[in-house]
């Protein structure tokens, strides 16, 4: 993505924090599951009303996996939880990988990981719609106007958390990243098992071999979730 684009996005981000800190109030319908996934596997887990919350493989040359929000069939790219979880193209608490140059270790120390989701399906194709003026990398009172209204559709959505319980990994060797070295920190701390390369040749970013997790999403409170999965009224986050 262009300069302009990643700057729109860092403001984006910025003011949803903001406007969101503010706006962490009223009752919601609190949703907890776990579950534990291998590399590249998918796990996936319906939420109600047609939504599904899954951990998809990340395509590439990388290890780990995308958090995503969609249908059954699915809508189509981007999902419910990309549209409101700026920045786009960058660094991002959806991507649990070996992307943007961390490594593992790093990626299961930068532990929650928050973020936000769609739930209506209006808002979610004027998002998709919005989306490519917003990446577009032009500064110009279109893209601004496009990036505002997304961010008052995501500030409409719900949110979610995904705690990583235990993980498997094959560390890797470079330096951690200027941004990342408290997430190597952290790592050290956290429950999780080293193994070592598979052809007993360490890489720069390593490997994510296995995960346990724990995932809590704040739905609108009067949401229908499925049968057998257990929720609560809470304090919306």
């Amino acid at each position: 993505m262009k300069t302009a684009g990643k700057w729109l996005g860092c403001v984006l981000l910025a003011v949803l924090a903001l406007v969101q800190a503010g706006a962490q109030m009223g009752q919601c319908r609190k949703l907890t599951v776990s579950g534990q996934i291998e590399a590249g596997r998918s796990w996936r887990q319906p939420i109600g009303q047609g939504w599904i919350l899954r951990l998809v493989p990340i395509a590439g040359s990388y290890t780990g996996w995308d958090l995503t929000v969609d249908r059954e069939p699915g809508l189509g790219y981007p999902d419910a939880l990309l549209l409101a979880t700026p920045p786009y193209n960058s660094i991002n608490e959806r991507e649990i990988g070996t992307t943007f140059g961390l490594r593992a270790q790093d990626a299961i120390g930068w532990n929650p990981r928050s973020f936000r989701f769609l739930t209506d399906l209006q808002a979610f194709h004027e998002a998709q719609r919005l989306l490519p003026v917003v990446v577009s990398g032009a500064r110009t009172a279109e893209a601004q106007r496009s990036g505002q209204r997304l961010m008052e559709l995501a500030l409409k959505g719900a949110s979610g958390q995904l705690r990583i319980e235990d993980a498997r990994l094959t560390p890797g060797i470079a330096d951690p990243p200027s941004y990342a070295q408290a997430w190597a920190l952290r790592a050290a701390r956290l429950r999780h098992t080293e193994a070592p390369a598979s052809d007993g040749k360490p890489t720069p970013r390593g490997a994510l071999d296995w995960m346990r997790f724990t995932v809590t999403l704040w739905l609108p409170d009067a949401w229908v979730v499925p049968a057998g999965v257990a929720s609560s009224q809470a304090p919306c986050q």
